[in-house]
C-alpha cells in the first residue's frame, strides 16, 4: 500500500472518543466476565449480554474509529458525511448499554437498544458507501470495505429481528436466526474488516513492500461464498450448504494466514515490540480457535465451542485491536500536534509516545488471562476462570491508562 496520505482524514478530536469510549467498554467487559463461569453456554442470556457488550462497545467502536481515519486515507477522498461521526458513537454507546440491560434485566429494552444500534450502524454504512462512491481508487481493500458493510447491515437487521423476538414483539424462535446473525456480523463484518484493515496497517507499520496479494484475493472470494452460504443454509435448514460454506471460510482463513506470513516476511522494520508480539499471539489464537472449532464440529462438545469462541473474540480480535491502538493513536496524535512543528523545533518519535512499561504489562497480563480463561472452559474449572478474569481486568486497567496517556501526549501544545 504505497502513497498513503492523511490529507483527507478527519481531525483527531472527531475520532478520539471512539478509541477512548471503546477502551472503557473493554474495561467494563473485563469486569463483567465475573458474571460468567467456566460452564457457561453460548445460549445463556448472560453470555449473550457479555458478547454484545464486548463486540458492540469495544470491537465495533474501535473499528468505526479506525475506519473513519483509514477509509479517506486509502481512497484519497474526504468523508461524504463527516459530521455523522459526532452522533455514531453516542448512539452506539447508549444502544449497547440498553441491549446488555435487556439481556440481563428487562427483555423489553432489547428492541429499543436494537433500534439505536441499527441507526448508528446504518449511519456509518451510509457514509462509507457514499464515500467509496466518491473515490476512483480500486483495490482489494476497497472491495473488502464495501462488502463487509453489506454484511454489517445484514447482521444488524437479523439481530434486530432477534431483539424484537426476545422483547416479545415478534413470535419467532430467535435461536433459529442466531447462526446467521453471528456469521454476518462477526464473520462477514468484523473478520473481513480486520482482514482488509490489516492489508493497510501491517505493511504500513512493518514497512513491508513488494509482497504478493493473491492470497488475500483468494480469501476474499472464499469469504464471499462462505458467509452468505452459512447464513442461507442456517435459515433454510440446508446442512450441506452450511458444511461446504464452513469449509470455504476455514480455507479462506488459512489463505489469510499465508498472506500475513508474506507481509511479515518482507517487512523492513524487524523490532519485536508490543505490536509485533501481540500480533503473534493474535494469530496463534486464531489458529487455536480454528482447531477447537473443528473439534466442536466433530464432537459437539459445548466446552470446545466456548473455548473456540473465546480465543477468537478475546485472543484474535482483542489482541489485534489493542496492539494497533499503540500504533494508531500515537500516529494520529503526532500528525495533529507535532507535524506543524517539524523543522521548527524538536519533535518526538512515535515510539516515544507509547508508555512502554504499561503497554508491556498490559500485553503480558492479557496473554496469561486469555490462556487461563480458555483453559478453564476446556477443564470446566471455575478457579482457573476467576484467575484468568482477574488477569484480564488488570490488563484492561493498564490499557485504559496507556490509551489515556497517549491521547494526552503533547496536549499542552494545542
Amino acid at each position: 500500500m504505497n502513497g498513503i496520505t492523511r490529507d483527507f482524514a478527519p481531525p483527531f478530536k472527531l475520532i478520539a472518543p471512539y478509541f477512548l469510549v471503546g477502551t472503557l467498554f473493554y474495561l467494563i467487559s473485563a469486569i463483567a466476565l465475573f458474571s460468567l463461569n467456566s460452564s457457561s453456554s453460548h445460549l445463556e442470556l448472560s453470555t449473550l449480554a457479555w458478547v454484545h457488550l464486548y463486540l458492540l462497545g469495544f470491537v465495533m467502536m474501535v473499528i468505526f474509529g479506525a475506519m473513519a481515519q483509514l477509509v479517506p486515507v486509502v481512497i484519497e477522498v474526504g468523508h461524504a458525511f463527516v459530521d455523522f461521526f459526532y452522533i455514531i458513537y453516542p448512539l452506539l454507546s447508549v444502544g449497547t448499554i440498553l441491549m446488555v440491560s435487556g439481556f440481563v434485566f428487562e427483555p423489553a429494552l432489547l428492541p429499543l437498544g436494537g433500534v439505536l444500534v441499527l441507526i448508528s450502524m446504518a449511519v456509518f454504512a451510509a457514509d462509507l458507501f457514499f464515500t467509496l462512491r466518491k473515490g476512483n481508487h480500486k483495490s482489494i481493500v476497497v472491495s473488502i470495505m464495501g462488502s463487509s458493510n453489506v454484511f454489517l447491515l445484514l447482521g444488524i437487521l437479523s439481530g434486530f429481528v432477534m431483539a424484537l423476538a426476545f422483547g416479545g414483539v415478534l413470535s419467532i424462535d430467535p435461536a433459529h436466526w442466531l447462526k446467521a446473525h453471528v456469521f454476518a456480523v462477526f464473520g462477514g463484518y468484523v473478520i473481513l474488516t480486520i482482514m482488509g484493515l490489516s492489508m493497510v496497517l501491517l505493511p504500513m507499520f512493518g514497512l513491508s513492500h513488494g509482497f504478493d496479494e493473491k492470497p488475500i484475493n483468494f480469501t476474499y472470494k472464499l469469504m464471499l461464498f462462505g458467509v452468505p452460504g452459512v447464513m442461507l443454509g442456517s435459515l433454510m435448514s440446508w446442512p450441506t450448504l452450511e458444511g461446504w460454506s464452513v469449509i470455504a471460510i476455514l480455507t479462506g482463513i488459512s489463505s489469510y494466514f499465508y498472506q500475513v506470513y508474506l507481509i511479515f516476511k518482507t517487512r523492513a522494520r524487524k523490532e519485536n515490540d508490543v505490536w509485533v508480539k501481540s500480533l503473534f499471539f493474535a494469530f496463534a489464537s486464531l489458529l487455536l480457535s480454528v482447531l477447537l472449532s473443528i473439534g466442536y464440529l466433530l464432537s459437539g462438545a459445548e466446552s470446545l465451542l466456548m473455548a473456540s469462541g473465546w480465543f477468537l473474540v478475546a485472543g484474535f480480535t482483542g489482541f489485534l485491536i489493542t496492539s494497533h491502538l499503540y500504533k494508531i493513536i500515537p500516529f494520529l496524535v503526532w500528525f495533529e500536534r507535532y507535524a506543524p512543528l517539524v523543522g521548527k523545533q524538536k519533535v518526538p518519535m512515535l515510539h516515544e509516545m507509547v508508555p512502554k512499561k504499561q503497554a508491556d504489562a498490559q500485553m503480558k497480563f492479557s496473554i496469561v488471562g486469555t490462556l487461563l480463561v480458555g483453559l478453564s472452559f476446556l477443564l470446566q474449572s471455575d478457579s482457573l476462570f476467576d484467575a484468568g478474569v482477574s488477569f484480564m481486568v488488570v490488563s484492561a486497567l493498564y490499557l485504559t491508562y496507556s490509551v489515556y496517556t497517549m491521547m494526552q501526549y503533547g496536549k499542552e501544545l494545542v
